[in-house]
């Protein structure tokens, strides 16, 4: 069984690499590895090295710190919050192609589409 936090830098990895619009295939090109290597990394079933850890920040544009965070408040979490927010949003697809159109808007649409959802969500 895989570690918490070899799953966790996965997810961090994934989140991130999806972020940029990157492909697995791209990531491992320039990280100089196969993508089933990326593959096994982001679902936890292999460990990073530090080495790698470090090649692979560089590569996402990123600290290394940047695939830790959230983890501690993961592995001690208290009871859960209910909302009707994903407990991983960061981990859904759809989630992240919205954040990445999100961030191709101009910024000052982008504003304006904030506010927008922000009151939806008051009504709602």
């Amino acid at each position: 069984m895989a570690h918490i936090v070899d799953v966790h830098v996965g997810k961090r990895i994934r989140q991130r690499r999806w972020l940029v619009g990157m492909t697995q295939q791209k990531l491992a090109e320039c990280v100089g590895i196969k993508f089933q290597q990326i593959q096994k990394y982001e679902t936890g079933a292999n460990r990073v090295s530090a080495s790698r850890l470090w090649d692979i920040a560089d590569a996402l544009e990123v600290d290394v710190a940047f695939f830790f965070e959230g983890l501690k408040s993961e592995s001690t979490a208290e009871e859960p919050v209910q909302s009707n927010v994903p407990t991983d949003m960061m981990g859904d697809k759809e989630a992240m192609d919205l954040v990445r159109s999100y961030y191709a808007i101009p910024e000052n649409q982008r504003r304006r589409l904030f506010e927008l959802a922000r009151v939806l969500s008051d009504v709602a």
